[in-house]
């Protein structure tokens, strides 16, 4: 097996047992975050519906970056899913970093979050 499928083998064990404890609700949803190579995702999911409520990307014109898989592009996701969701009257949610390690870009995101209203 290779040593990359082996990785993500077991970044999937992560994200699996982080998602049997946590559900996200419309008062509180999930902030679930993707990492690839080249951009971030980040959607606010009710679980009990089956919803995303919000989403923002790197890919997105609103979020202005010139690079996705960067700092800076994290940060600005950040700010604009705190953005969206403060429009629609949410504060608090839950953080799901997915199975990615709390560091890099997934940290930037989720401090961006923060400075910019959310709770978690």
């Amino acid at each position: 097996m290779k040593r990359d499928a082996r990785k993500e083998e077991r970044r999937e064990r992560r994200r699996t047992r982080i998602r049997a404890r946590i559900r996200g609700t419309q008062e509180k949803p999930r902030l679930a975050v993707f990492r690839s190579l080249n951009h971030i995702y980040v959607q606010a999911i009710d679980d009990e519906k089956g919803t995303t409520l919000v989403q923002a990307c790197t890919l997105e014109e609103e979020c202005s970056v010139k690079t996705g898989g960067n700092l800076a592009a994290a940060k600005a996701v950040g700010e604009l899913v705190a953005k969206r969701l403060k429009e629609k009257g949410l504060e608090a949610v839950i953080f799901d970093r997915g199975g990615f390690p709390y560091h890099g870009r997934i940290k930037a995101l989720a401090e961006a979050a923060r400075a910019n209203g959310l709770k978690f």
